[in-house]
C-alpha cells in the first residue's frame, strides 16, 4: 500500500519498543500478514477407562494450524519479505456450528537490508523464516550470531481415564499420587514436545528458543485436553557469537505510578 506521497505504508502489531528494536537489528516492517482456516473438527470417543491419544482430533488440530500458517507465509513472500516475526497462533470455536473452529496466524513480515553470512535469511525451501519471539528476543538473538529458522509446533489431544468409585473412594481424604493421571499428562506433553523437536531436525536447526508448552481443554470435556508444543527453531549465522552481558536496571519509580 502507497500513501500520498507514493511512499510505502506498513502495518504491524509490534509494540514501539518491538519495532524499534527489529529495525535495530536490520530488519524493515513491510506489513502485517495473516492467515485464517475454518475447519470442522471430527468427532472421536475415547474409550471411558483407558489413556489413549485421540489420533484423529490431534491430526485435525495441526492441519488446521498448518493450513493458516502456509497461507500466512505466501502473503509475506508476495510482499518479498524475509520473514514474519511476533507469529501469534490463535484458534476460536464458532457458535454457529459444532465443532467448527478458526485458525489464525498472523504476524509482521520483514525485510532485511542486508543477507547474512550465510547468504540468506530465507529458509532451505527459499520460504520467509517465521518466529513467535518479541522484538527484543528477535533483536538478541540476531545480535548474538543466530537466525530464525522457522516456528515448530507438535500436538496431542489425550483422552485422560476416568477412575472407577473404588478407586476414587480408595483415595478419599489420603495424600496419594494418582499415577493413572501422571503417566496420562507425561505421555501426553512428551508426544508434543517430540513431534516439535521432529520438525526441528527436518529443517536442520541447532535448537528451538522460546518453546510454549500450553494445555488447551477446548471444548471436549474435562478428561479429553490439546497439549501444544511451540518454539522457534534456530540456526548459527557465524561461528563464533558475541552475546552481550546483561546489565543492572535501576527503575527511576516506586511502581506505584
Amino acid at each position: 500500500m502507497r500513501g500520498d506521497h507514493g511512499r510505502a505504508l506498513f502495518t504491524s502489531d509490534l509494540s514501539v519498543n518491538e519495532f524499534l528494536l527489529v529495525r535495530e537489528a536490520g530488519f524493515r516492517p513491510v506489513g502485517l500478514v495473516l492467515g485464517s482456516s475454518v475447519y470442522h473438527v471430527g468427532l472421536q470417543v475415547g474409550r471411558w477407562s483407558k489413556n489413549m491419544e485421540m489420533d484423529k482430533l490431534t491430526q485435525a488440530m495441526y492441519h488446521a494450524r498448518e493450513l493458516a500458517m502456509t497461507r500466512m507465509e505466501a502473503e509475506a513472500a508476495e510482499l518479498g519479505a524475509d520473514g514474519i516475526v511476533g507469529v501469534r497462533l490463535e484458534i476460536e470455536f464458532k457458535e454457529y456450528g459444532n465443532d467448527i473452529a478458526e485458525f489464525i496466524a498472523v504476524g509482521t513480515a520483514v525485510v532485511a537490508e542486508a543477507p547474512p553470512p550465510t547468504g540468506t535469511w530465507r529458509t532451505h525451501h527459499g520460504l520467509p523464516f517465521t518466529s513467535d519471539l518479541s522484538g527484543q528476543d528477535f533483536w538478541t538473538l540476531v545480535q548474538a550470531g543466530y537466525a530464525p529458522l522457522g516456528l515448530v509446533m507438535g500436538t496431542c489431544v489425550y483422552h485422560i481415564a476416568h477412575r472407577g468409585v473404588l478407586a476414587s473412594m480408595s483415595t478419599v481424604g489420603a495424600n496419594v499420587e494418582i499415577e493413572q493421571f501422571t503417566e496420562a499428562l507425561y505421555d501426553a506433553r512428551e508426544l508434543a514436545m517430540s513431534r516439535m523437536q521432529a520438525e526441528a531436525e527436518q529443517v536442520r536447526a541447532e535448537g528451538i528458543v522460546g518453546v510454549q508448552l500450553l494445555s488447551l481443554p477446548h471444548r471436549w470435556g474435562g478428561h479429553t485436553t490439546e497439549f501444544f508444543a511451540i518454539g522457534t527453531a534456530v540456526r548459527p549465522l557465524r561461528a563464533d557469537h558475541t552475546i552481550a552481558k546483561p546489565s543492572l536496571v535501576l527503575p527511576l519509580t516506586d511502581g506505584r505510578w
